[in-house]
């Protein structure tokens, strides 16, 4: 079974840098699709970016694009974030789907998620 734990958060300047880690267990035997997704105060959880490391497949929400980069090392997953903003806050989680490429994409079904850590951005 896939369990997540996320690391990373905290607190920063608009215009600064975090990196959020994600340790999964129960990974090292499958590919697997992963995800960061983060829920803003008052609002839905949205996915923000995907990552499909057997092939080397990422995929960003528009709002990220460019700013956001999801990478996966073994059984870690990783979320830099630059030129953050005061909309970016939120409580950021990983996520995991036992789909296969090329269905694991910012609208797959994710089925197993970290307890989430919080990013705030003060400008």
């Amino acid at each position: 079974q896939v369990q997540l734990a996320e690391s990373g958060g905290g607190s920063v300047q608009a215009g600064g840098s975090l990196r959020l880690s994600c340790g999964a267990s129960g990974l090292s035997v499958r590919p697997a699709c992963m995800a960061w997704f983060r829920q803003a105060p008052g609002k839905q959880r949205e996915a923000v970016a995907t990552i499909f490391a057997a092939v080397g497949a990422r995929s960003y929400d528009m709002s990220v694009k460019g700013r956001f980069t999801i990478s996966q090392d073994r059984n870690s997953v990783f979320l830099h974030m630059d030129s953050l903003t005061p909309e970016d806050t939120g409580m950021y989680y990983c996520a995991f789907s036992g789909v296969t490429w090329p269905n694991c994409g910012l609208h797959t079904q994710f089925t197993t998620w970290g307890q989430g850590t919080q990013v705030t951005v003060s400008s």
